[in-house]
């Protein structure tokens, strides 16, 4: 009998972020997983095959992983990786291995935030002022040219690990530059952060929704509840795909989903360019997908990784309407791996969420690298506008208790 296919899913999630069962046959493809431990028990039971790796994001030891496998079930014929920090890592062996896919050199612009800012700007798109620096002269020297505050960032990272929110020269000793690559120093802009998800099929966006940060992510950082709202203002939500359309063509002509952050202000629809990925939005924004919008955005991205075409949306998705959503991270209640000493359910508040994820007293929150997965808690919201979501999102976040005792 002729060898079955072999794919490789480079995977990190404890939870069902995606569906893997359900996007490929599991029977007439020999699909095989390089996890991380904490990952390893949300892969389907008819996998070929799991290998273990500390990290996902260590291409070396993906690397070695990935030969392993080739020698049992022959050589990949796709690698897919649909966790933000591991696109390079299966960029480059899809690229070592022939397979076909997104190559280093087309992922770079959507990891590299300098070749990232440089392209939307050379678009003629509106981003905040930046530069690459290597010591603190060059951030302060970049403050006093363009004002105060100013963000220092890893050219590369996701979830803000390790940007620094300067608010004059007195707060460059907080920089430790010794040994780093060189950072990105940005202006800062205070307008409110919205996200953009959806599809965008090289030359026009698909399916996509325009959400609000309550917090930002860097606060979530400093132990602050991270919320997110869905928008309903049909005129923004235009203004802000019109926007979204010319800067992720400035990114690459490939389709892709996205996940998309911008400067909006909300009483022109005026945007400037955050950061954007070449994959699903993190925190409960897959879950929100399928299980209200109805379309399931991991296993588009997952299909054209197979090179196949996503699967059809929902005439509901084609406009801006229908049902909001909004999702809720309570930051981790002790530094992690830590052990769940008391948690509340929130399902039964109202206003509050209709789904949620909350650890058990016992249990452990575990150290692993999914940042936005393993938090103090995560909840799920929907309802008719807005303004109901945001309620139900600001009264969870301040009503929700949990505490834990660091392993």
């Amino acid at each position: 009998m002729a060898a079955r296919p072999h794919v490789v899913v480079v995977h990190r999630w404890r939870a069902r972020y995606a569906e893997y069962a359900g996007y490929i046959d599991h029977r007439t493809h020999a699909v095989t997983y390089v996890s991380t431990e904490v990952g390893a028990a949300a892969v389907p039971q008819d996998a070929a095959a799991v290998l273990l790796v500390d990290a996902t994001d260590d291409l070396p030891a993906v690397r070695d992983r990935v030969k392993q496998l080739a020698h049992e079930f022959g050589p990949p014929t796709a690698i897919i990786a649909l966790k933000e920090d591991d696109l390079l890592v299966a960029a480059q062996l899809r690229q070592e291995w022939g397979c076909a896919g997104w190559t280093p050199a087309q992922v770079r612009p959507y990891r590299d935030k300098a070749t990232m800012l440089g392209q939307v700007a050379g678009a003629g798109l509106a981003v905040p002022a930046y530069t690459t620096v290597r010591e603190p002269a060059a951030v302060r020297a970049f403050g006093d040219r363009y004002g105060w505050p100013v963000i220092v960032k890893p050219r590369t990272g996701s979830s803000s690990a390790g940007v620094v929110r300067l608010d004059g020269p007195r707060e460059l000793g907080r920089l430790d530059l010794t040994g780093r690559p060189r950072l990105l120093a940005q202006a800062f802009d205070p307008r409110p952060i919205h996200h953009v998800d959806g599809y965008f099929d090289g030359a026009a966006l698909g399916p996509y929704r325009v959400s609000r940060y309550l917090n930002t992510c860097l606060d979530f950082r400093a132990g602050v509840p991270l919320g997110s709202v869905e928008d309903d203002d049909p005129g923004l939500i235009r203004a802000v795909g019109r926007y979204a359309t010319r800067a992720l063509a400035a990114l690459s002509d490939r389709p892709t989903v996205f996940h998309l952050e911008l400067f909006v202000d909300r009483a022109t629809g005026d945007c400037a360019f955050l950061e954007a990925g070449a994959r699903v939005g993190g925190a409960e924004i897959p879950f929100l997908w399928r299980e209200v919008h109805g379309y399931d955005l991991m296993e588009a991205a997952f299909r054209l990784g197979l090179g196949q075409p996503p699967p059809p949306w929902p005439g509901s998705l084609a406009e801006p309407g229908g049902e909001v959503t909004g999702w809720l991270l309570a930051p981790a209640p002790a530094r992690r791996p830590c052990r769940i000493a008391e948690a509340g359910s929130m399902l039964q508040r109202r206003p509050g969420p209709y789904a949620e994820a909350v650890l058990a007293p016992g249990e452990v929150l575990p150290a692993a690298d999914a940042y936005y997965e393993h938090v103090g808690g995560r909840f799920r919201f929907r309802g008719r506008t807005s303004a109901e979501v945001a309620a139900a999102v600001t009264a969870t976040a301040r009503d929700f208790r949990v505490s834990a005792v660091p392993l």
